[in-house]
């Protein structure tokens, strides 16, 4: 009895459903039955002119060096590429370590991907004064800016499920999570989540000299 009363309850609540979603379908299509001549080619002018408003956007963009990974050669010239973009994401790297490699290769990716940012990297041995303005200490580490501000660091592999197989969706969800790109994926939901969890300290440090300033190194390769 009990299961033939929950049958009932369940069935009524998919008709209501259903007929809700006729009633929504069915003003949506009455909505559109009023709309005349005049009004849709409004609507066709406001879309193209959104469109080259985005196409304008997108070159100017591009005149600042946006849509590809680029190595800037002293810390004089990050001040003013940042300067000029909104969203910055900026690599400082070691040639010898390791793991400022496997960053490079989505890093690249990515700067395709999101054309609203600036992808830049920056070797630490040119910039002693930015690194220690910054608090660089830990090689990799990627510095987050916005509107010409340091936002948030991306330091080591800790934030990417600790580990040097990370997938470039688990980069693209850190930036995300940092507001200096344009996620469209759910940022309650790391791409990682379903392995195993990271922990909360950078493992496996090791001291460097650098024109001596004092880094840590996240490679196991140096």
């Amino acid at each position: 009895m009990a299961a033939d009363m929950f049958t009932k309850v369940m069935e009524n609540q998919l008709l209501q459903t259903a007929k809700l979603m006729e009633e929504q379908l069915d003003a949506e299509m009455e909505k559109l039955d009023k709309i005349d001549d005049d009004e849709m080619e409004c609507l066709k002018e406001k879309r193209l002119e959104a469109l080259k408003k985005a196409q304008k956007q997108k070159q100017e963009w591009i005149s600042k060096g946006h849509g590809e990974y680029r190595e800037i050669p002293s810390e004089r010239d990050f001040f003013q590429e940042v300067k000029e973009s909104k969203n910055v994401v900026c690599h400082f790297y070691k040639d010898s370590t390791f793991r400022c490699k496997i960053l490079d290769k989505h890093l690249a990716l990515l700067a395709k991907k999101h054309i609203e940012t600036k992808f830049l990297k920056l070797n630490v041995e040119k910039a002693p004064f930015l690194c220690e303005r910054l608090h660089i200490k830990v090689i990799p580490t990627l510095a987050l800016l916005k509107d010409g501000k340091t936002r948030d660091y991306v330091i080591g592999f800790t934030d990417l499920g600790n580990t040097d197989e990370f997938t470039t969706e688990t980069l693209e969800w850190r930036l995300g999570c940092a507001d200096v790109i344009n996620y469209s994926g759910n940022l309650m939901e790391p791409p990682f989540q379903s392995q195993k969890k990271y922990g909360s300290q950078v493992t496996k440090l090791e001291k460097k000299t650098i024109r001596g300033k004092q880094y840590d190194s996240d490679s196991d390769d140096d």
